[in-house]
């Protein structure tokens, strides 16, 4: 019993010794591993060892944050980005960070701050693809969301506006009755008209915006990550 307990407090020396041996870039790589199966949790914890021996790591980090956004831990994710962005000196890897962040602020509905990591994407890889194809689908939908802002005032004006000549007709036919004593039923008809007209307008206005809208977005609306380094 005794020498059974003492190989295994051997083994899990061992266990120990051998990977406090491992350089950051090995732990990197079986980091690296575990994301490609999606275990990311696993893959959380190797990159979080690299990093622990070697904080500047720009890779380490980088890898760490996109783990987290897979995990959908986006505050964290944001913060170890920007630090990947800051110890990166590859204009390309560099890149990367600020695409996959404009990518966390797009998902958030942060049209603006998306646009402009992307722009820092596109600024250090003019030829990243995946931080064109986001910018350009970023616009859309900060297009979209600016109309729907837009199309909501318009409609709130027209109601505001129908209830004012709603009011107005209203005023005059009780002015009219009280001068006058007969039936007015052509007034009648008239604010019944123009009540008409002016539903028939903003649901034709309605209409128009709604077309323009899905013209807008025809095109493919899933963001492009980047990969690990």
């Amino acid at each position: 019993m005794f020498k059974r307990l003492y190989f295994i407090v051997c083994l899990l020396m061992i266990s120990f010794v051998t990977l406090n041996a491992q350089t950051s870039n090995q732990l990197i790589r079986k980091g690296n591993k575990n994301f490609s199966s999606k275990n990311y949790a696993q893959a959380e914890v190797f990159y979080r060892k690299a990093i622990e021996k070697e904080p500047n790591n720009a890779i380490g980090n980088y890898n760490l944050a996109r783990c987290l956004q897979a995990q959908h831990k986006n505050a964290e994710a944001k913060k170890i980005y920007e630090k990947a962005a800051k110890l990166e000196t590859d204009p390309i890897r560099q890149a990367s960070s600020y695409n996959n962040l404009g990518t966390i602020y797009q998902g958030e509905k942060n049209y603006s701050k998306a646009i402009d990591y992307y722009k820092k994407a596109m600024r250090d890889n003019p030829s990243h693809n995946n931080a064109r194809y986001n910018f350009e689908l970023c616009q859309r939908q900060q297009k979209k969301q600016n109309n729907k802002k837009n199309s909501g005032g318009s409609k709130n004006n027209q109601n505001k506006n129908k209830r004012n000549k709603n009011q107005s007709n209203k005023d005059n036919k009780q002015k009219k009755d009280n001068s006058q004593q007969k039936p007015q039923n052509n007034n009648n008809d008239m604010s019944k008209s123009n009540a008409e007209q002016l539903l028939n307008a903003a649901m034709q206005q309605e209409k128009e915006t709604q077309k323009r809208l899905a013209k807008a977005m025809q095109q493919p609306s899933d963001k492009k990550l980047d990969k690990n380094w």
